[in-house]
């Protein structure tokens, strides 16, 4: 009898213990998790900071001495007691990545733009992140507690098939789209066009950028300048849902319109690129570049270091405002909690304050945390950006990306005014900026196909747009070529009968 008691005191101490463990059994915790990620390319903090690169807030030293991804694996084991190791890969665009995914490579975790994003949702490709990553009273769930309030309103007032953003992806960096310019070439009011495209004055002295998308945001926002810019548009009560619909107009008028307006401005420009356009402008070899922000926060603080100095203009008719975010991988993840734990943890890893501002130190871009309670990304701001005595200094209110509130008092930095047409106009724009700003929506199988197919034309040799005299010459051509073959072949069958 004693002998069952104390077995049966075993085996309830066995459970007890055994149920105040961890999810994971031993044999899982044991065998490390491997958790595959595909980000664009320098798009992450790779440690290696030098001595002289401490970030030294109020609140304490920001230093990035290993990679995040180094420092995410050690903070995974110590947080979790499991570890975990991260193939991390990059990819050029979101078009590479796409192609990557559909010949077969599989990737639990990846940042797509906006657009993107929305096409693997509308593809059935993303895996909902879980109820768990929402709630707030989890102490490591980073992204939650301290995601810019602005971004997220967007991210959960726009949908796919009726699932908002927010239920499958997290933001990681956010900016705009605009031209950085050599501001003792091209003025503030040339620079915050669009049409600055097509400026005979800087002909063959600007850029754009290379994919469809962009450049077709920028060819429209040319094109429906003057209604964009017209007082009676845009004080109507819809006005930034009727932005967001002309600037995303793909009807067949508007397509052909822009295919024949950037065919037309590509002879007037230097160059399409994705990743030149910083060292042009940097060199001088072009006075303007169609870029996007946090491109241009590097192009300005590359050209600085030469006392070099480069402007930032976001256009009048409209910029485009984007994001890149976290999306799981149905394919990837595959019904496995394990990688999911690990995937949803990676992303609220780097969505921690020090972390964010690790990053963007590194990167240039613009991240989607404002902090939440912790304020250590607001004073990154105004250590990086605050003006110091010397300075002719002008408030700059930020309190739309930090509460919500653009009016909000707490949020208001004192810079040098030059800031405001540089690195900090680019990273936090203005609430000016911001209220005429629109995201590239999704477009479906159809409509992507006709903006692709005037893209190759655009990018290629257009059939349609040679002048009736060079047909009429080629054909001539071939004739003259033809009747030159048939006399040389008569003339041999005469030589030899």
């Amino acid at each position: 009898m004693k002998a069952r008691l104390l077995t049966a005191i075993i085996i309830i101490t066995s459970v007890i213990t055994t149920c105040s463990r961890p999810v994971y059994a031993t044999s899982d915790a044991e065998k490390p998790v491997t958790l595959r990620i595909c980000n664009w390319e320098e798009y992450i903090d790779q440690g290696d900071w030098g001595e002289d690169e401490v970030i030294d807030l109020e609140s304490g030293d920001i230093f990035g001495e290993n990679s995040m991804v180094d420092d995410f694996e050690e903070w995974y084991y110590e947080t979790y007691g499991q570890r975990v190791n991260v193939e991390y890969s990059t990819f050029g665009t979101n078009e590479d990545l796409y192609n990557m995914l559909t010949i077969g490579d599989v990737y639990d975790l990846v940042c797509p733009s906006e657009y993107m994003i929305m096409k693997l949702m509308a593809d059935d490709m993303v895996q909902p992140l879980s109820d768990e990553f929402f709630d707030p009273e989890i102490e490591t769930n980073y992204y939650i507690k301290g995601v810019s309030p602005y971004i997220r309103n967007i991210f959960e007032t726009h949908d796919i098939n009726g699932v908002t953003w927010d239920r499958c992806a997290a933001g990681y960096m956010w900016g705009i789209t605009g031209f950085v310019y050599n501001p003792d070439v091209v003025s503030e009011e040339e620079a915050s066009t669009w049409k600055l495209l097509e400026n005979p004055a800087y002909r063959r002295q600007v850029t754009i950028k290379d994919n469809v998308r962009d450049a077709y945001f920028a060819a429209v926002g040319a094109l429906k300048s003057d209604l964009l810019t017209s007082e009676e548009f845009r004080s109507r009560p819809d006005y930034a849902m009727a932005l967001q619909t002309e600037m995303n107009d793909v009807s067949q008028e508007t397509v052909d319109n822009v295919q024949e307006y950037l065919q037309k401005v590509k002879d007037n420009l230097y160059s399409f690129e994705t990743d030149s356009g910083k060292a042009d402008m940097i060199t001088g070899k072009v006075v303007a570049n169609y870029q996007w922000s946090g491109d241009a926060v590097y192009a300005m603080d590359q050209a600085e270091e030469d006392d070099y100095y480069l402007n930032f203009a976001a256009p009048k008719e409209s910029t485009n405002i984007y994001f890149d975010g976290w999306v799981m991988l149905k394919k990837g993840i595959s019904q496995d909690p394990a990688k999911q734990q690990a995937a949803e943890a990676f992303i609220n890893f780097i969505s921690r304050p020090d972390n964010a501002i690790r990053n963007m130190y590194y990167i240039g871009y613009t991240s989607v945390i404002s902090g939440g309670d912790d304020g250590r990304v607001f004073e990154y701001l105004e250590w990086n950006y605050g003006a110091e005595d010397e300075d002719e200094a002008t408030d700059y209110p930020v309190g739309y990306f930090f509460s919500g509130d653009p009016d909000d008092e707490d949020y208001v930095l004192t810079v040098p005014e030059e800031q405001l047409k540089r690195q900090l106009g680019a990273q936090y724009p203005s609430s000016e900026v911001i209220d005429r700003a629109s995201i590239m929506v999704y477009f479906d199988q159809a409509k992507s196909e006709v903006i692709n197919r005037m893209w190759i034309r655009v990018r290629c040799f257009n059939i349609l747009t040679v002048p009736v005299w060079v047909w009429a010459a080629i054909i001539l051509a071939i004739c003259a070529v033809v009747v030159f073959l048939l006399r040389q072949k008569a003339a041999k069958e005469k030589l030899y009968n």
